[in-house]
């Protein structure tokens, strides 16, 4: 299994709702480094996975979509605990969805898996995985 794994980095503030979170409940901010790992059991004519300069730009563009954001604000996330296992997989879905349309060109379409990993610090992180199509 071939992999490729571009990273980037977003910035955000929430609040999460439940006594499980304690003072977490209270409005904070976070910073992820954001992993995308995409895979596939061969390479195309040119033997690439998929163009790297796409895959960061994509993941940069979903990014943007949350990056300096409130995410209590946002409609997306209305009911929400932006966990982050919840935000691996909601970038994970956008990704996805890039990968399914073509927008990482034809090695996204024949990409098999994601994962998105997220590392709020050096000694805690999550991540969603899933197979693709």
């Amino acid at each position: 299994m071939f992999s490729l794994t571009v990273c980037d980095h977003i910035m955000i503030a929430h609040s999460f709702q439940g006594e499980e979170f304690g003072p977490a409940q209270r409005m904070h901010g976070a910073t992820y480094a954001v992993e995308a790992e995409f895979r596939a059991p061969k390479l195309d004519g040119h033997n690439l996975l998929i163009d790297i300069g796409l895959a960061k730009t994509e993941l940069r563009r979903i990014l943007d979509t949350v990056d300096y954001h409130n995410l209590d604000t946002l409609p997306q996330f209305a009911g929400q605990n932006t966990t982050t296992e919840y935000m691996a997989f909601h970038i994970w879905g956008l990704l996805a969805a890039a990968l399914k349309d073509g927008t990482l060109g034809e090695g996204g379409r024949v990409t098999t898996g994601l994962k998105v990993l997220l590392r709020e610090a050096p000694g805690a992180w999550a991540a969603y995985e899933g197979a693709l199509y």
